[in-house]
């Protein structure tokens, strides 16, 4: 294989999520991982491993919940159409599981950052921003270490917050957990009375959000109006608490990050980016999918579609911004998930700011 292939390549960049900037956040959009890519790539090129020109195409589809799945198809058709050789996105575990598909028709290598383990294929490759499968277990086994036995569950009726419910379930048997109530909302709920006072009429020692997160803030505005005071956990829908009010309205939730303070991959790119603390997710998803892309395509074979597959499948035990200390990074043959090792972190909103929960 050459060192480094010379010519053009198009990668696309598949948006499903809605723009927005704020200024608590630096102006940050963070459904747009375009200058993290840019800046990995950069980082090859500087060092000779990477010679090809690498031209960005956008293409924007409002995904579910808020769009349409058919939003989502006809951006991806589109990057198709532009004849890119590499899609990166989307973002959302239920309109990954709509690109996974397309991927394999059109044999287009093809990298989505959402939680659906489900979206992965011989061209889906899946980096893990959360699991629907794993993120669940290391609740129930969170949740199990504060001594709680019987759980209450509050879930989004959809593809992401069935998956989380079905994988929950599975582990709190495993532990002797009882799960004594559930109650599915919709995705996009902005008033939980009913589902909350439901829930906790059966005495629950513990309780669970599992969703996109839309609906976490109604969640838990009525745990707190009826007195709640015992232990709740919600899955990644916490990263929200990055942006605007969530973190605040989520005082005192644990939930499922993506990054810790202990890695040390994460440390050098924090320091090298003169980055604040509050910008640590950030930085740790998009320096690891940044450098997916960007060794993915210096190790491909050639330029087209079928090199770059064959080149990201070459990426291997590179060391992990995301994750505990000793996460890795890579593909393989037959293994499209990125992340290898303890990826997931527990860590809680305590007075607007996140905190990671000791081992």
């Amino acid at each position: 294989m050459p060192a480094s292939v010379p010519g053009t390549v198009k990668v696309g960049v598949l948006n499903d999520m809605a723009d927005f900037s704020e200024p608590d956040n630096g102006g940050v959009i963070p459904s747009d991982v375009t200058g993290w890519l840019e800046r990995e790539i950069g980082v090859l090129h500087e060092a000779g491993r990477l010679s090809a020109t690498v031209e960005f195409v956008h293409a924007y589809g409002l995904g579910l919940p808020s769009g349409t799945a058919e939003a989502v198809e006809r951006a991806y058709r589109q990057l198709a159409d532009a004849g890119v050789a590499l899609i990166v996105g989307p973002a959302i575990g239920d309109n990954a599981l709509v690109a996974t598909p397309l991927a394999e028709q059109l044999r287009i290598p093809t990298i989505n950052w959402a939680g659906a383990e489900r979206a992965r294929g011989r061209y889906m490759f899946h980096h893990q921003v959360g699991s629907h499968e794993d993120e669940s277990l290391v609740m129930a086994r969170h949740m199990a270490g504060l001594g709680c036995k019987r759980l209450a569950v509050a879930y989004d009726i959809s593809p992401i917050g069935t998956r989380h419910l079905k994988y929950l379930e599975d582990e709190a048997r495993v532990l002797g957990i009882e799960i004594v109530a559930r109650h599915g909302l919709s995705p996009l709920a902005e008033d939980a009375a009913e589902a909350v006072d439901a829930l906790l009429e059966d005495g629950p020692d513990g309780f669970v959000y599992l969703g996109l997160g839309v609906s976490a803030p109604a969640v838990a505005r009525e745990l707190s109006a009826d007195g709640w005071d015992g232990p709740n956990i919600m899955n990644t829908a916490g990263l929200r608490g990055y942006h605007g009010d969530f973190a605040r309205a989520c005082e005192g939730w644990f939930y499922i990050d993506m990054h810790s303070d202990t890695n040390t991959t994460l440390q050098a790119q924090m320091l090298l980016l003169n980055a604040p603390r509050q910008h640590a997710l950030a930085v740790a998803k998009g320096h690891d999918i940044g450098r997916l892309v960007a060794e993915g395509l210096a190790r491909a074979t050639d330029l087209s579609r079928e090199g770059v597959r064959i080149g990201l499948e070459q990426v291997k035990w590179l060391p992990a911004a995301e994750g505990y200390e000793g996460t890795l990074l890579g593909f393989g043959i037959q293994d499209h998930g990125a992340l290898h090792g303890r990826y997931l972190v527990v860590r809680q909103w305590l007075g607007g700011e996140t905190r990671e929960v000791a081992l």
